[in-house]
């Protein structure tokens, strides 16, 4: 008999704790993203429950996400809309062939609204489609909102220099000095530098004398890229040294030695 009276008081004793436990455990789920709260309250160690709960090292550093993006990465990141998305990988699908291109175009491009078709420009120019990207900057031309800009022309002949693309990038220039617009310094060095690499420093000498008319001052870069790039053409390095002497008088030209290169 005493046994059994014990069982039932162990039974009721348990019983009555439920509540209170229960009541804990929602309690610190609560506090959960306050982590100064859930210290302090694992200090006290008020109850077996509590303890269990407390141990837990990933519920003390749970932090919830409201959904909001955050980070360098999201804020680096271009938004893109699902219009332009679509349009650059039909694109892209139909970039070896010309005829379901151009209806491409015509079909999906041609109704891009203004934003959605820099999106594309640009993205097409980051994945270095550069043929592509040339093919959008030619509708964009043709939209009654277009009006000249040198950066949409600047990323882009950049990229075809880089890409040796020279006669797209020379089309361009060409375009570009109609509008009656000039480049940065970065545009002039890379496509100064992609004529030389593509073997003509006539065209390379074209683009230094438009450089020079330009109406912004002009930098060191380009000139040096130039001379050292016409190193195998004395005629045409003693000009340009000339020019980089008058505006950068206390700028020393290396001129390497004249039996590996010929008489300056």
């Amino acid at each position: 008999m005493p046994f059994v009276t014990g069982i039932m008081a162990v039974r009721a004793a348990l019983k009555a704790r439920v509540p209170i436990c229960a009541s804990l455990f929602l309690k610190d789920l609560v506090r959960v993203p306050n982590v100064g709260v859930i210290e302090s309250t694992c200090s006290k160690n008020s109850s077996s429950t509590e303890s269990r709960f407390c141990g837990n090292p990933n519920m003390q550093q749970q932090h919830y996400h409201d959904g909001r993006p955050r980070g360098s990465l999201w804020r680096g990141k271009k938004l893109i809309g699902k219009e332009a998305l679509f349009v650059i990988q039909g694109l892209k699908r139909f970039k070896n062939d010309e005829d379901q291109l151009e209806k491409f175009i015509k079909s999906h491009v041609m109704r891009l609204l203004k934003m959605d078709l820099i999106a594309v420009l640009t993205e097409l120019e980051r994945q270095e489609e550069v043929a592509l990207a040339v093919k959008i900057f030619k509708v964009i031309r043709k939209q009654d909102w277009y009006k000249p800009d040198v950066f949409l022309y600047k990323d882009l002949v950049v990229a075809l220099a880089r890409s040796k693309q020279m006669d797209d990038a020379m089309e361009l220039w060409e375009s570009m000095r109609k509008e009656d617009l000039y480049p940065d310094s970065q545009t002039y060095t890379e496509v100064i530098r992609g004529f030389l690499k593509f073997g003509s420093p006539a065209d390379a000498m074209n683009v230094y004398e438009h450089m020079k008319n330009s109406p912004d001052p002009p930098e060191e870069l380009p000139f040096r890229i130039l001379l050292k790039g016409l190193l195998p053409h004395p005629i045409l390095r003693n000009r340009v040294k000339q020019d980089f002497e008058d505006i950068f008088p206390d700028s020393h030209v290396y001129d390497p030695p004249e039996e590996i290169f010929g008489a300056r």
